[in-house]
């Protein structure tokens, strides 16, 4: 996700540094665009006015606003496009606010083909103003881009996204698991449903993968596992266990002890098959 929002960035001409935990990632990028790379995070201040931060959880984006927090000058803009819970949002945003900072909660949806077409849907949590300052930059890497509110409304909007994503990808390998066991032709299938009243994203998208056995990565189970844990303690919140959430964490957790936590979610599609295999 992250190489293919820094490369729209790139091509509207507001890229100016990049960094990565791995440093010979950030070199192997920079080399093929041009770019300028830091070696330790605190140097990018010094490139930039607005950070655009993707990691991968609550932890990695403390971690990285601590580091930051010595550095950083009154009015720059941080937006952060991971997905994390709203807490943390809310966290970060009181953190930096007190620094002279603003902060922008900024998760994205639409996959790696997203992501590399500039197409991602981004949901925003904070101040309008931020928001308004900050759209060159998320113009460059999304097509719907939405204020819902104060900060943390934009985590809120993306978990409500991950139910959906559960949803959506339960369905479809389902689906694709019942059209095999019927002998239907799934190339076939795929073509003709995709334009049907059921069809999703994730069935146009993914439902090849399930046809070809191939489960190359665009959202990782181990990622989508770690999104629906956030929902999950969101809904405690409110006092509400939702099934599809704890049906989808416990197939999760088979998946990723059978050593598929790598692997795209669409290899929900291995333990759907399995049961048609059934004595």
């Amino acid at each position: 996700m992250g190489t293919g929002m820094a490369s729209n960035l790139h091509r509207q001409g507001l890229l100016t540094a990049v960094w990565n935990r791995n440093t010979a990632k950030a070199y192997s990028f920079a080399e093929r665009i041009e770019c300028t790379v830091v070696e330790t995070l605190p140097q990018i201040i010094n490139y930039c006015d607005a950070l655009v931060i993707c990691v991968s959880a609550d932890g990695d984006l403390l971690d990285i606003v601590t580091q930051l927090e010595p550095y950083l000058r009154t009015g720059q803009l941080i937006i952060d496009c991971s997905t994390v819970s709203a807490v943390t949002a809310r966290q970060c945003a009181s953190r930096l606010s007190s620094l002279g900072c603003d902060f922008l909660d900024a998760p994205v949806s639409g996959g790696v083909e997203g992501a590399r077409l500039g197409t991602l849907a981004i949901m925003v949590g904070g101040s309008d103003n931020a928001f308004s300052r900050a759209q060159p930059v998320l113009g460059a890497m999304g097509k719907t881009i939405t204020h819902f509110g104060e900060s943390g409304l934009g985590q809120a909007a993306k978990a409500t996204n991950q139910i959906l994503c559960a949803g959506a990808i339960q369905a479809a390998a389902e689906a694709m698991a019942f059209a095999k066991a019927e002998g239907l032709p799934l190339d076939k299938l795929i073509d003709t449903l995709s334009n049907g009243a059921g069809s999703s994203w994730y069935f146009t998208n993914r439902a090849p993968n399930m046809m070809h056995k191939h489960y190359p990565a665009g959202f990782r189970v181990r990622l989508h596992e770690k999104d629906l844990m956030i929902c999950r303690d969101m809904a405690k919140q409110h006092g509400a266990q939702l099934p599809l959430i704890e049906m989808t964490l416990l197939q999760y957790r088979r998946l990723i002890d059978q050593g598929h936590g790598d692997e795209d979610i669409s290899t929900l599609f291995r333990l759907k098959t399995a049961l048609f295999d059934q004595p």
